[in-house]
């Protein structure tokens, strides 16, 4: 994520240090917990946090738990690891509490711009696919145009909105969430989400009405939204929301933003109230449950193959899945099926955010991720929906004729009709091999996981120079020569796998979702 890069790079960098030394002595450590305890300041975590997390550290690595360990450097990771988990509200994932008599109601609270009103088109869109059905109550009556804004998201989302006022500082507010109630049970919906109004800074004026509606409507979660972006500020806000409302949870907005990320390390352990949710984006669907072990995983670079696996079953079509598996144990992949994973994967959504949540990805690999550019995925689609059905059933087919035919249909070069080839091969033998424990391949992106060429590559890679520099094809040397640039999805390296890799319980899962 691209608000704990910072703060990830200098975690992984501190405990780096440590991991070529045998033995720790005290002076090792409390240079690591001194790296660590800037590394949060910098990153804005409230002060109180950091010294209590630091100390945590300190005794804990100095203690027999590391002295007495095999390995004393994985031994402070994983202390780290778990102090982390600890102030982002600990092992348990807290879920959404739903009324035993529906409808199951749910206020949204905090300042003005922190997401509340796109927050309740994402809760709401989330909701529908655990098979709820939520409505919408426009009860922010003071931000200019709020109502139409709820209106729109809504219609995004696909549910319903209830809102009779026009807003723009006409209505009362407390009278819409009052009648909202009775629409619920009218129209049977399970779950009314209230959006409420909000302030540029805290007022009793927003505290006096955020808690008559309170009063009218009696919710079973008060969630209290908060953009991750405010740093220090976040601690105050949501202590004065907590004294004068009080709510129930936290969720996390703007995650995917650029700043430094000290609200989400800290408003857990201030207020003693759980995070729920984290927004991660501008889509709809950029919405997530909370885990505070995972949250953990991805700040320290150790990957989070559970999300990742969640995210792709979402994504992906079962029957399709097993139907490529059957033609892949049998040899008989072809390019339509390529061309149905290329399209599942644009179908995935934010496909960077996914990639980034494998282990190991150092700064570079980052880098060259957000410099990947998606539509090099349209690019392959377009190539391959210009071939024949016999040309995509049977790649072998395709000699310097048909190529450079399909290249110009296409609009692109016959260098990349080549590359695409290649990299469809690649990947046809690579899934074989997954019943070996490697990871899977991203169609067109080429193997995930193979740092080191395969066993007889660099003689086939010495053969290969020795060929024709030029094409005897007629029809591909008429063509214009391919630009110097790299082929779709050459700018990925290979992700190397982390010493702190996937836990026997995230490769049983991926292994599963594999179809192994």
């Amino acid at each position: 994520m691209a608000m704990f890069g910072n703060l990830s790079d200098r975690l992984v960098e501190a405990l780096g240090n440590l991991r070529a030394k045998g033995k720790l002595t005290a002076a090792d450590i409390d240079g690591t917990v001194r790296e660590i305890r800037r590394a949060l300041l910098e990153a804005d975590v409230a002060l109180p946090v950091v010294k209590e997390f630091a100390t945590h550290v300190r005794e804990r690595a100095l203690g027999d738990e590391v002295n007495r360990a095999l390995n004393p450097a994985q031994q402070v990771v994983k202390i780290v690891n778990e102090e982390l988990v600890r102030i982002l509200g600990g092992e348990e994932t807290r879920q959404l509490t739903f009324a035993k008599r529906p409808p199951t109601v749910i206020m949204l609270v905090g300042l003005q711009g922190a997401g509340k009103t796109t927050l309740a088109g994402k809760l709401s869109k989330w909701l529908v696919g655990q098979k709820h059905s939520p409505m919408l109550v426009a009860a922010d009556l003071q931000r200019p145009n709020a109502v139409t804004q709820l209106q729109i998201v809504a219609d995004q989302a696909g549910v319903p909105v209830f809102a009779p006022e026009p807003g723009n500082g006409v209505g009362d507010p407390v009278r819409v969430a009052r009648e909202s109630m009775r629409i619920a049970e009218e129209k049977q919906h399970d779950v009314v989400i209230i959006d409420t109004a909000g302030r540029l800074g805290v007022d009793e004026e927003l505290m006096r009405q955020a808690r008559l509606i309170k009063e009218a409507t009696n919710p079973d979660e008060i969630l209290f939204t908060i953009d991750s972006m405010i740093g220090q500020d976040a601690v105050a806000t949501a202590q004065a929301f907590n004294d004068g409302v009080g709510f129930s949870g936290v969720v996390l907005t703007k995650l995917d933003g650029d700043a430094r990320g000290g609200a989400a390390l800290s408003v857990a352990q201030t207020t003693g109230k759980p995070i729920l949710f984290a927004s991660t984006g501008e889509r709809l669907e950029d919405f997530e449950v909370f885990h505070p072990d995972r949250m953990a995983s991805r700040i320290l670079n150790m990957g989070d193959v559970l999300s990742l696996i969640e995210q792709a079953q979402q994504a992906f079509d079962e029957e399709e899945a097993r139907k490529t598996a059957e033609k892949i144990a049998q040899d008989k992949f072809t390019l339509n099926d390529f061309l149905s994973q290329m399209q599942q994967i644009r179908k995935a959504g934010n496909f960077k955010k996914m990639i980034g949540m494998l282990p190991g990805m150092d700064r570079q690999m980052k880098d060259q991720l957000e410099n990947f550019d998606e539509s090099s995925l349209v690019h392959i689609e377009a190539i391959i929906q210009s071939m024949t059905p016999l040309e995509r059933d049977n790649p072998k087919v395709l000699n310097g004729s048909r190529r450079a035919r399909i290249a110009r249909g296409s609009g692109r070069q016959v260098s990349e009709v080549n590359e695409l080839i290649k990299r469809f091969e690649a990947s046809a033998k690579m899934m074989k091999t997954m019943a070996r424990g490697a990871m899977p391949g991203v169609p067109g992106m080429g193997p995930m996981g193979a740092g080191a060429p395969a066993r007889g590559g660099a003689k086939k890679g010495k053969k290969a120079a020795k060929g024709k520099k030029f094409s005897g094809n007629p029809a591909k040397r008429g063509l214009p020569p391919a630009p110097k640039e790299k082929p779709a999805g050459a700018a990925f390296g290979a992700a190397k796998p982390s010493s702190d890799g996937p836990t026997p319980e995230e490769l049983e899962k991926l292994q599963k979702f594999l179809g192994r």
